[in-house]
């Protein structure tokens, strides 16, 4: 089985009508010799900022002369990326000769596993061939129930945030969908929570009451921002003094708090991570489109910002890097998505907006996208496709010396990315 081969049987399965549950995994990791169980996990849920938070942890781990694995989704460039060690992705051989020992396992199972089962399990398998000493874990959606959740040696167990997405499968109301991802908590083991007081907060608690968990949560006060400029932020915080990280999006140096809480508490179960560390693994993280920096001239950002909370950070972006002025927006969305609310939230920031169909059999279409905008009261124009509203958007922003904010799914980057690359092209 060559590398294509092993892209063509994971994406071939049919994960619509299965039934929730650890059931497959667990007997499909069991059928490797149950590889996670010698390995060590960070564990990390959340509604927003779970991949972000992942990656410092693992340019921080990896600095500290830590061997570490990083398992994210959905991948932006190349399938490869949703497993790394050490920042490298899984090799194209390897992960064709894992699927390769998988495939005649996941066949004979009578409940067939998922696709996302599937990519779990041989990343435990890949982690521990590598001989990883931590791995920091990305939860695929909610938690008690999601593949990743079949671990059990978890030194830290992380949830960002909790907002409202995926309602159809995590639950109709905020208490429901903190329960669900509180699902990640193991008995004994600490839980770092990094969404403000309330109801979600409050369920999180109480589930780690339950487990005997320790309760932790990330005090902000102690933050000071210095300086915000398109090459990053540079902050203080707690003991840390003059902390450069080049992520940018308001919300980063929230999500990077969370992430030195989470060292702090790692420390006190032995991990040796020096202050140099630290710097260097924040100075040194990168992780596209997340208010990624694609172009100075016109200036032109990128955003995964696909549900409420992930617009609203968006916007306050917006706002922190340009002030009253506004934007051009480039977007499509999925069907499924809570657009009102979206719509609403950018309508402050939005000087014309340019719709796009996203390739996935759940995108919006442009012309529906563009009636909804233009309702809600933001100008709008539908194209037929990526390139040609990237091109238009391109020119109404050098026309008008306003930057493009480039909003929406993870899956649309790559389409945007390369037509902001050829239209620039000289």
């Amino acid at each position: 089985m060559n590398y294509e081969q092993a892209l063509e049987y994971i994406h071939s399965v049919n994960w619509t009508f299965c039934k929730p549950g650890l059931a497959r995994i667990t007997a499909l990791c069991r059928a490797l010799g149950d590889p996670q169980k010698g390995l060590r996990f960070i564990h990390v849920a959340g509604t927003n900022g779970k991949g972000s938070t992942s990656a410092m942890l693992a340019s921080i781990l990896q600095k500290a002369g830590y061997r570490t694995g990083l398992y994210t989704s959905p991948y932006i460039r190349t399938f490869c990326e949703r497993i790394r060690v050490d920042g490298e992705n899984i090799p194209q051989n390897t992960l064709a000769t894992l699927t390769e020992r998988i495939r005649p396992i996941a066949d004979k199972m009578a409940d067939k596993p998922t696709e996302f089962e599937l990519i779990t399990a041989l990343a435990f398998e890949h982690f521990y061939q590598s001989r990883c000493d931590v791995v920091v874990l990305e939860v695929g959606l909610g938690g008690r129930l999601d593949s990743t959740n079949v671990i059990e040696n978890t030194a830290l167990s992380i949830i960002t945030g909790i907002d409202f997405d995926h309602t159809a499968l995590l639950g109709n109301t905020i208490e429901e969908i903190a329960a669900e991802k509180a699902g990640i908590i193991k008995e004994g083991r600490p839980v770092l929570f990094g969404g403000g007081e309330g109801t979600a907060r409050d369920t999180v608690c109480a589930v780690a009451r339950e487990k005997n968990a320790p309760f932790c949560v990330v005090d902000r006060s102690s933050y000071v921002q210095k300086e915000t400029s398109l090459d990053g932020t540079i902050f203080d915080y707690t003991h840390y003094t003059d902390l450069h990280l080049p992520l940018l999006g308001a919300y980063q140096p929230y999500n990077a708090t969370l992430v030195l809480t989470a060292i702090e508490l790692l420390r006190e179960q032995g991990f040796a991570i020096d202050e140099q560390a630290v710097r260097q693994g924040l100075a040194a993280v990168r992780w596209p489109a997340r208010f990624e920096l694609l172009s100075r001239d016109p200036v032109i950002l990128y955003d995964g910002g696909h549900n409420p909370e992930g617009v609203r950070a968006a916007v306050a972006s917006v706002q922190s890097y340009f002030g009253t002025q506004k934007v051009n927006l480039l977007s499509g969305v999925m069907a499924d998505k809570d657009r009102a609310e979206m719509i609403e939230t950018m309508k402050p920031i939005v000087a014309h907006a340019f719709a796009v169909t996203p390739n996935n059999p759940r995108a919006l279409a442009a012309e529906d996208y563009a009636a909804q905008l233009a309702y809600h009261g933001i100008p709008a124009t539908s194209y037929a496709s990526v390139v040609e509203g990237v091109r238009a958007a391109i020119e109404l922003s050098k026309q008008k010396g306003i930057p493009l904010l480039c909003l929406g799914s993870l899956y649309l980057y790559e389409e945007v990315e390369a037509a902001v690359r050829a239209c620039l092209r000289p």
